[in-house]
């Protein structure tokens, strides 16, 4: 059986509700997509501090529903928010799904001094991880050789883009060793 590997993130328009991404890649780079989707919710619960979970989890429910079995998941935030492990978003997913859990913060918060910066391309600015699942020095170097010549991954950009609103379309392109060489590819 192929492993897959999934990347999710929840947007929150200003008419309510919930939009949430999902693309889904058949390699631990994400360098091959093989499917996007996205689901919408009405209605969310209200933003309570300390309960992000509760809100962001109704919404990936709904788009992890349509993406079928995965093998690691990617989120936008942490894991855990602190050393002790109190739990973040992804440590909630963990629990919920089952599968490995990478958490990627654009942003450091106060109390995870345990998450490792991953600086990717020409950024200065780090990447926090955390990991569930496996170990946050694994987590940091899947995340730092993700596909993508940017700070965020192109899976996370992409993820980003569906729930706020951006069509799907086919993923699934050729790469310059298709062709032999990049000039090879014409538009």
């Amino acid at each position: 059986m192929t492993a897959r590997f999934a990347a999710v993130d929840v947007h929150y328009p200003q008419t309510g509700g919930a939009r949430a991404g999902c693309v889904v890649a058949a390699d631990i780079r994400y360098g091959t997509v093989v499917a996007e989707h996205v689901a919408s919710l009405a209605t969310v619960a209200a933003y309570r501090p300390g309960e992000f979970f509760a809100r962001e989890l109704p919404a990936l429910r709904a788009v992890l529903a349509r993406a079928g079995r995965i093998d690691l998941l990617v989120v936008d935030g942490y894991v855990d928010l602190d050393p002790a492990g109190r739990p973040g978003l992804g440590a909630r997913v963990y629990s919920e799904f089952a599968v490995p859990v990478i958490g990627v913060a654009k942003t450091a918060f106060r109390t995870a001094t345990h998450a490792v910066p991953v600086c990717r391309g020409q950024a200065t600015r780090p990447l926090y991880v955390t990991a569930a699942g496996m170990t946050r020095a694994e987590a940091a170097e899947l995340v730092k050789h993700m596909a993508g010549r940017y700070r965020l991954p192109d899976a996370l950009r992409r993820v980003d883009a569906l729930a706020r609103g951006a069509r799907t379309w086919p993923v699934t392109l050729p790469t310059s060793s298709d062709f032999g060489t990049v000039g090879s590819l014409q538009s």
